[in-house]
């Protein structure tokens, strides 16, 4: 298990460099494998011994080599979270291989998902339609038992929130209804708690911006949900098969 975890931790800051990539270009309209990683400001292409996962950025100390711009601390905390949640994902699920392939797959994505959303108010297609695809083929290859749960759960959470999108546009988009369907395909029945979780949090940080901004501007104020449903999703993987299971033994 030792070996599984310290493998989790080397692909996983391995995967987060990676999803720097995805994070500044896919939003940007911009390929993934051309051209190679270059420093933004300059564009001088990185040199292989500056592209070490969060080592290089420290070495660095935060700045090009080449034009010494500063270097975003995004990158080395993409880079440490991903790689603390694969670690978390394999040793939780280490018993279970469709859970560790469905979890390490969820929590890649919504990685990926926080920051686009923060930054450019977007849940890109590019993202979610794959993933939805590869949770199916996991269902189908390693735990066809389990797929009609996937889908129920999928449409169940998907429809909640395309009735919320229908009855206030303004409020809630697509992309949301369509992470939260995917949601379903990845958590199964714990997509119920994951979703109770990220309305609490939007509605606390809702009440939060308007105590800040006043009333009408801070209605007027666009706060992104995707980094709710991520939330919610990450808890529900490790604790929402307990939580729904205290719920129907309670009620």
């Amino acid at each position: 298990m030792l070996l599984a975890l310290a493998f989790a931790a080397v692909t996983g800051l391995a995967v987060g460099s990676f999803l720097n990539v995805v994070v500044h270009r896919l939003p940007r309209g911009g390929t993934l494998n051309h051209p190679g990683s270059h420093c933004p400001s300059c564009g001088h292409p990185v040199r292989k011994r500056d592209n070490v996962p969060v080592v290089s950025w420290l070495l660095l100390r935060g700045r090009c080599r080449d034009c010494a711009h500063p270097i975003s601390p995004r990158y080395p905390v993409l880079e440490l979270v991903t790689a603390v949640l694969w670690v978390a994902v394999v040793a939780a699920k280490w018993d279970d291989p469709a859970a560790i392939a469905l979890g390490i797959v969820l929590v890649t994505l919504m990685v990926a998902v926080v920051p686009i959303d923060l930054e450019h108010r977007l849940i890109l297609n590019k993202l979610t339609y794959p993933a939805a695809i590869l949770a199916l083929v996991i269902g189908i290859a390693l735990d066809p038992g389990g797929v009609p749960e996937q889908l129920i759960a999928a449409f169940a959470a998907g429809g909640f929130f395309l009735l919320a999108a229908l009855a206030y546009p303004a409020g809630m988009g697509l992309g949301d209804v369509k992470l939260a369907f995917v949601m379903g395909l990845y958590l199964g029945r714990a997509v119920a708690p994951a979703v109770f979780v990220a309305l609490i949090v939007g509605v606390l940080a809702g009440v939060v911006v308007m105590a800040r901004l006043g009333r009408e501007r801070g209605r007027r104020t666009q706060v992104p949900f995707g980094p709710f449903l991520a939330l919610g999703s990450v808890l529900a993987l490790f604790t929402g098969d307990e939580l729904v299971d205290a719920y129907l033994q309670t009620f």
